[in-house]
């Protein structure tokens, strides 16, 4: 993410049009295919299979999406629908990755606050946790870290990554300070096992590719296909919004060399579908509250939900959120939360 030479900077480029190649080749001509709009009238086929009229939904975070595109397409079959964690569905790709990206680092600033207070936070530095992680990141930028035999040494990009990976839930955060108290000392291992659970990586080296096929319903669902140029001048703003999170100098060329989508995602309305409970929760990483506010705003009649809780998506914050998305769907008729329920 920090290319040193021009050399870098362009390996850059040719992994993301690899990756980009590779999906291509091996998809089997349904890539196209992939987006958001279908995965919703694929519902609405086993809903029509299943013999049911209406039926409900719950979806977490890229579930919220889907439900509220499967909510805008259906919008009388909908007997009840649950978006938790949900995406800014007003803004476009590049926007709402520095959305996110600045949802990361808002919640890493939290963590960083909360082990500096901590007498007995491993990564203390002295109550001064966020200077020292800076550092450390500086550091593996220019030196990446030594790991496990056969696995690869740890860089600043695969560091941020663990780090994200533990700010979806607080219950891990104690991992990422041993981890980070390690990295110091010069092992990146406990970074690279948080890797690793970011990617479903496996003990035996297998992983699901969840991820991937992530990307490309991504690329589908947007139409942007920026430059390498356009991607690359979007860098300062990304690194403007989240200085820890993107200290990028280049763009991430996520969608740059995917053919045109033939099927963007529809503008979610859920007109006709009724009360749409959309929840976030106040410390959400990846999709902050400010995305799930916007998706309420957009839906007809969306009701928000906020959770006063770290973590991403709100459901298992506490018992307040449970109660309200419980209550909803055993009856989402009376039972329908008012517009901005705190739990």
């Amino acid at each position: 993410v920090t290319p040193d030479t021009p050399q870098e900077r362009q390996q850059l480029v040719d992994l993301a049009k690899e990756f980009t190649d590779g999906c291509i080749a091996k998809s089997g001509g349904f890539m196209a295919y992939m987006g958001t709009n279908n995965s919703a009238r694929d519902m609405d086929r086993i809903r029509a299979a299943l013999g049911e009229a209406t039926i409900s939904y719950f979806g977490f975070s890229y579930g919220s999406e889907l439900g509220a595109t499967w909510a805008t397409l259906f919008p009388t079959t909908v007997r009840a629908a649950v978006l938790d964690g949900a995406i800014d569905p007003t803004v476009d790709l590049t926007t709402w990755n520095m959305q996110q990206s600045a949802g990361f680092d808002q919640v890493l600033a939290s963590f960083l606050k909360d082990c500096s207070r901590n007498s007995t936070c491993p990564f203390r530095n002295g109550g001064h946790a966020d200077t020292a992680f800076d550092a450390l990141m500086a550091k593996i930028d220019d030196h990446p870290l030594p790991t496990t035999a056969h696995r690869p040494a740890l860089t600043r990009a695969m560091a941020l990554t663990a780090a994200a990976q533990a700010m979806y839930e607080p219950a891990v955060w104690p991992e990422l300070e041993n981890a980070l108290r390690d990295a110091q000392r010069g092992d990146g291992n406990g970074l690279l096992r948080l890797y690793d659970d970011y990617y479903q990586r496996r003990a035996d080296g297998t992983y699901d590719n969840g991820l991937e096929a992530f990307q490309v319903i991504t690329c589908e669902d947007h139409p942007e296909r920026p430059t390498v140029a356009e991607d690359d001048a979007s860098a300062p703003r990304a690194h403007a919004a989240a200085p820890r999170f993107s200290p990028n100098t280049t763009g991430t060329y996520t969608c740059t060399f995917f053919p045109p989508s033939i099927d963007p995602m529809i503008a979610p309305t859920g007109k006709g579908a009724g009360p749409i409970l959309v929840m976030g929760t106040t410390g959400d990483p990846a999709t902050p509250l400010a995305s799930t506010r916007a998706m309420a705003s957009t839906l007809e009649a969306g009701r928000l939900v906020i959770v006063n809780a770290e973590g991403h998506t709100g459901y298992r914050a506490n018992t307040c959120s449970r109660r309200v998305v419980d209550n909803y769907l055993i009856d989402p008729a009376k039972k329908a939360p008012k517009n901005g329920t705190t739990c």
